[in-house]
């Protein structure tokens, strides 16, 4: 399999492409503010050649780019319904301005095609099956994708702004809910296997086995506690 991920913009916001192998079909995740340029290159780099977008939720920085991006390449997008109205309305879902200066690089709208994601929907897409998990908390509409195991690699699960290495995604902005949050760790991450890799929306690398051990909120809802910690205020 193949997975080239790069930070984009001005929040840093991961966005990757999947394929099975280089030379092949791929599947674009999250491709945010000032991700378009980065995601030509990769797809060059690797001689890629995209079959749809999917987004683990509407806020702007994992989003601002899926409309050039799905028209460049004719594909189409899949988002959760509950965060659909963020791509035409991304100030009314950060609950503040984002300055004129800034809304001027968007391109703010849906692309022409755009699906909807349900939990525990599997999307065969690129050759691969990406499980949905539905997962609120840093937006009502947040999901997370997951790839299953093989014989030569392990589970990879793509994570959005709902884990961290070492955090979680904030709660203070519209739709963001901390309860909700810890029960979605809960619910989607802490069944996981230790050695599934997580992929998330801001950060590096990290699995659910080293998250269990040492990242303070999913211990704790291990503990069935979560109170301890304030929610924390990464990503956008």
């Amino acid at each position: 399999m193949l997975i080239a991920g790069f930070p984009a913009g001005a929040w840093g916001t991961n966005c990757y492409l999947v394929a099975p192998a280089a030379g092949e079909e791929c599947v674009i995740i999250d491709p945010g503010h000032q991700a378009a340029q980065g995601v030509e290159e990769t797809l060059k780099k690797h001689r890629l050649k995209p079959v749809a977008v999917v987004l683990t939720h509407g806020h702007l920085d994992h989003v601002a780019s899926v409309v050039p991006v799905c028209g460049a390449h004719d594909v189409p997008a899949w988002i959760h319904p509950a965060d659909r109205y963020m791509m035409s309305d991304p100030e009314k879902a950060l609950g503040r301005s984002i300055g004129a200066h800034l809304m001027g690089e968007l391109t703010v709208g849906e692309p022409d095609d755009l699906k909807e994601l349900s939990d525990g929907a599997r999307l065969d897409l690129a050759g691969l099956e990406f499980t949905v998990a539905h997962a609120p908390g840093h937006t009502k509409g947040s999901v997370t994708f997951r790839l299953p195991e093989t014989s030569e690699i392990p589970s990879v699960f793509f994570s959005g702004d709902l884990l961290f290495a070492g955090s979680i995604g904030r709660t203070d902005l519209p739709g963001g809910d901390h309860a909700e949050i810890l029960q979605s760790l809960a619910r989607v991450c802490l069944p996981l296997d230790d050695s599934t890799v997580v992929l998330s929306g801001h950060g590096p690398q990290t699995t659910i086995g080293q998250e269990r051990a040492a990242n303070p909120y999913l211990r704790e809802v291990a503990a069935g506690l979560g109170a301890a910690h304030p929610a924390p205020r990464r990503g956008m």
